[in-house]
């Protein structure tokens, strides 16, 4: 039951891409929102019930990425190159870039840390591309954000995982659920330049990329 819960990230993935193909970029961003709060349980009821001991025939590691680079790459990435955020050259170098990487990414056997966070920027493009579609900033801010965080993803940064990583989890989790709320709010209300969801959106996603960036510097106190 878990393993199929898991693969509905795919038929929301396909409904994302009808709605994009036809530039309904809301109703994109909805299904994509669906999709991320099935990742966030899917983890911790594989864990629950032991999938690997109770259902060993499907990988739900390879499955989840299989998803995850759907919804987390290369539907975003479309959405990106195909909303005319980025016109001409700077469209393609983006769309490029960030599927190349990610599909590295993706496979690096590094991936994760000792305290199960993530090793360099984790792909989470869908993420960064709601908020660019709901602040829509200037085309070279956009083009900047998505060099600095694809070079992000090999360096030697830690992005918390906001279910897995202890640390801080009692403000990380909270803060990621804050974000999925607001993110389908401002999807609901087609990023209507007034709504406060832009807000809540811009200040839990800078907690986010920067929390992990912060424990490395903040040393854990010792009991």
């Amino acid at each position: 039951m878990v393993h199929l819960f898991t693969a509905t990230g795919a038929v929301f993935a396909m409904l994302a891409l009808l709605a994009a193909a036809e530039e309904h970029w809301s109703e994109m961003f909805l299904w994509l929102v669906v999709a991320f709060f099935v990742d966030g349980l899917d983890g911790p009821l594989a864990r629950r019930y032991d999938v690997k001991a109770n259902a060993p025939r499907f990988d739900g590691v390879l499955l989840d990425l299989i998803i995850d680079y759907l919804t987390y790459v290369f539907i975003p990435a479309f959405a990106l190159f195909q909303s005319g955020l980025l016109p001409g050259w700077t469209g393609w170098f983006a769309i490029i870039i960030i599927t190349f990487a990610s599909a590295l990414y993706f496979a690096d056997s590094r991936m994760k840390t000792s305290d199960n966070s993530f090793h360099g920027f984790p792909g989470c493009w869908n993420m960064l591309v709601l908020v660019l579609f709901a602040v829509q900033p200037n085309f070279w801010v956009i083009l900047t954000l998505v060099a600095v965080l694809s070079v992000a993803m090999f360096l030697p940064l830690k992005f918390i995982h906001p279910v897995r990583t202890e640390r801080w989890r009692g403000l990380s989790l909270p803060v990621a659920l804050a974000w999925t709320f607001f993110a389908g709010w401002a999807a609901w209300v087609d990023f209507h330049p007034d709504s406060w969801a832009h807000w809540g959106l811009v200040a839990t996603s800078v907690y986010l990329i920067f929390a992990g960036v912060a424990q490395q510097v903040i040393p854990a106190r010792t009991q």
